[in-house]
């Protein structure tokens, strides 16, 4: 399957002559000039962005995982540091992070590069962080029904860094945990502990 980098919101596509329509009438009325050099070309700029952004719409996220591996490993598995980019569905503000995804197979594996793919499909369109780390543990859960899976993931929301209380470099930290993560306080200390090396 291509990376999330390979699609494109067709939504927006099909709607470009009236998200651009959209975007100059909100220039507007912020008291700009939509006809000042520097902004001439801004309403088609916000409309590709918002394809690339929005991505994740044109993606069923379990669908991501695609095909799984039989393999008798049954240790964990960490994917760390994902990097990850959303926006607030409250205020349309961009949040970005890190996703650590740690699971514990029984007898299914999935490609590594495909657990950054489900972040990507999961975070690209609007969101709550809360949600995305649900989404994510449950996916893996359902797909791959491992002994355990755990994700804790990581971000920084200018909805809160650059307007409202205005603290910048504030993190939320949001954690999900399933199978034998909730019930082995030794299993989640392992997992935590790899996140710091």
């Amino acid at each position: 399957m291509a990376g999330m980098k390979d699609y494109v919101n067709a939504n927006v596509g099909r709607n470009r002559e009236q998200i651009e329509h959209h975007v100059r009438e909100i220039l507007k009325l912020i008291g700009e000039d939509v006809e000042r050099e520097g902004l001439l070309e801004t309403p088609a700029r916000v409309t590709r962005m918002y394809e690339e952004i929005f991505a994740g719409y044109e993606v069923n996220p379990r669908d991501v995982l695609g095909v799984t591996f039989d393999e008798q490993h049954e240790e964990l598995v960490i994917v760390r540091d994902i990097v990850y980019y959303s926006q607030c569905e409250h205020h349309m503000a961009p949040f970005f992070g890190k996703a650590h995804i740690g699971y514990l197979p029984s007898g299914k594996i999935a490609g590594l590069s495909k657990l950054a793919r489900l972040v990507e499909a999961v975070t690209r369109r609007l969101q709550v962080q809360e949600r995305i780390t649900t989404q994510i543990a449950n996916i893996l859960d359902d797909t791959l029904e491992p002994h355990g899976v755990m994700v804790v993931v990581e971000g920084e929301h200018l909805c809160m860094c650059a307007r409202g209380v205005k603290k910048p470099g504030s993190k939320t930290v949001t954690s999900a945990v399933r199978g034998e993560f909730r019930t082995s306080p030794a299993l989640r200390s392992e997992f935590l502990s790899l996140l710091k090396q």
